[in-house]
């Protein structure tokens, strides 16, 4: 054992003397020195800020990337309507106004659909100088009520007979004005934007109520019977007659009240010196309290409410359309709004958050085809439900094919996506316009027209889109380099 220890002993110096020497630290750079920098050495970071480094790279990368494509497809559609806004138009008439419709998605509120409108639709109506008017609804139902009453008012407007008079509003009101100082209206087709499935249905059954509905809210059973309960009390009642008051039954103890003499006795006749120690303390009687004074309550501006539909998607073939009802109603276009709620739904709407140029071509493209005007009849069952190239949301009735008329297919792959208290069953005797199927009666979906873009403008939007866009730097640096040529 000691021989071992003692040629391990021996044996290390040799190894140590033949061991290469270790290479000297690299002299820091000289002018990070004066300069007081640290020295910095290159080496790669550890296997954590790797995998750290890696996913945010990753995660920005693909956001500036998707950010940027959305910049250059809505140039491509905002290009293609611009030179509407250079075209001259006649000061006698009114511009173009289309009309958007609006609503809340389910479960959540209009803050969203607004700015889902201001993001995609706004730019392209903007560039296109193109005016418009919003229907908005804040609950389910909103948007179906206003778009009836807007066509009734029509409806009485034109001289159809109705028991409630056409009330003066804003409009009627500048309408007339108009009129006195020959302003026409704008000869030509308006058309409508409608936004989201659930909106869709809406303006569907608003637009049947107020073509087919009456102009008087019908009564219902109840009512009637409460009117005549009304009649019937207000004929029988008669004036009430004060009672005299009862006399006072014998034997009864009567409350004793105090004799004059008892007045007297009490108050002195002559004046007494009040410093007196036996001068009489004069009663004194607590004043009464004054009531304070209640403050008118204020009264706040009350909602209005919701009015009931005026008819039923039963009352549809018994129904007479009104005789002001044109062949060919205002074009209309629909938006997609994809909204989706829920923690599980997270890589979805991660995927939708990274690819929203894909929303943002469709979007531009049904806005520009309202901008521009291009349209056509929706397609009758038995036709051939084609899509646009590029388009998702002219048509998606996978199993019902050509047997419903193309409006019942449209969007409707959002309402796989709606939150679950859609199905929660609603107050009795109101209408779920959401979840009840689309009802059309083929007297007002022929007379239904849809924007769509041509092949030609299509080709010209390809066309937009091929064009060579100069980096900012660049025409910034034109900018400064034409300054300085003015100033020398």
């Amino acid at each position: 054992m000691a021989d071992k220890i003692a040629a391990a002993a021996q044996a290390q110096p040799a190894g140590a003397a033949g061991a290469a020497p270790s290479k000297p630290p690299r002299p820091p750079n000289p002018f990070f020195k004066m300069m007081g920098l640290p020295t910095i050495r290159m080496k790669l970071p550890s296997r954590n800020w790797m995998i750290f480094l890696s996913i945010t790279g990753s995660w920005t990368a693909a956001l500036l990337y998707d950010r940027s494509q959305k910049k250059r497809i809505q140039r491509k559609w905002t290009k293609l309507v611009e030179h509407i806004a250079q075209e001259s138009m006649d000061a006698s008439s009114l511009p173009r106004k289309l009309t958007v419709f609006i609503s809340a998605p389910p479960a959540d509120g209009l803050m969203t659909a607004r700015d889902h409108f201001q993001e995609y639709v706004k730019p392209i109506l903007v560039a296109g100088a193109v005016d418009w008017d919003a229907v908005e609804g804040r609950m389910q139902g909103d948007v179906r009520a206003g778009l009836a009453e807007k066509i009734r008012r029509l409806r009485k407007r034109r001289g159809e007979a109705s028991i409630e008079p056409l009330e003066d509003d804003l409009e009627e009101v500048l309408e007339q004005t108009r009129k006195r100082s020959g302003v026409k209206p704008y000869d030509g087709p308006a058309g409508d934007i409608v936004i989201g499935r659930n909106t869709w249905k809406e303006y569907i059954r608003g637009l049947h109520e107020g073509w087919l509905g009456p102009l008087d809210p019908p009564t219902t059973p109840l009512e009637d019977v409460r009117e005549a309960a009304e009649i019937v009390e207000s004929s029988t009642s008669r004036p009430k007659v004060p009672l005299a008051p009862e006399v006072a039954a014998e034997g009864a103890p009567t409350p004793e009240q105090p004799s004059p003499s008892e007045f007297v006795a009490e108050t002195p006749s002559t004046p007494t010196d009040d410093a007196s120690p036996t001068a009489p303390i004069p009663a004194t009687t607590p004043e009464p309290e004054k009531p304070a004074e209640e403050k008118p309550e204020e009264k706040k501006p009350t909602k209005k409410k919701q009015p009931p539909p005026f008819n039923t998607t039963a009352d549809y073939p018994s129904a007479v359309p009104s005789p002001i009802c044109p062949s060919e109603l205002p074009p209309t276009t629909t938006i997609q709004f994809p909204h989706l709620l829920g923690i599980r739904h997270t890589p979805v709407r991660m995927y939708r958050f990274l690819t929203r140029r894909y929303l943002a071509d469709d979007v531009g493209r049904q806005t520009a085809a309202a901008v521009l005007a291009a349209y056509r009849p929706f397609e009758a069952p038995g036709e051939s439900h084609h899509l646009t190239e590029g388009s998702t949301a002219s048509n998606e009735s996978e199993d019902s094919g050509s047997s419903q008329w193309e409006q019942q297919g449209v969007l409707k792959h959002e309402e796989k996506q709606w939150h679950k208290s859609v199905h929660e069953p609603s107050e009795e005797g109101k209408e779920r316009v959401w979840m009840n199927d689309m009802v059309l009666d083929t007297r007002i979906a022929e007379r239904m027209r849809k924007f769509e873009l041509d092949m030609e403008q299509e080709e010209r939007a390809k066309r937009i889109a091929a064009e060579k866009v100069e980096p900012w730097w660049k025409s910034t640096w034109a900018k400064m380099r034409a300054k300085d040529e003015d100033l020398d």
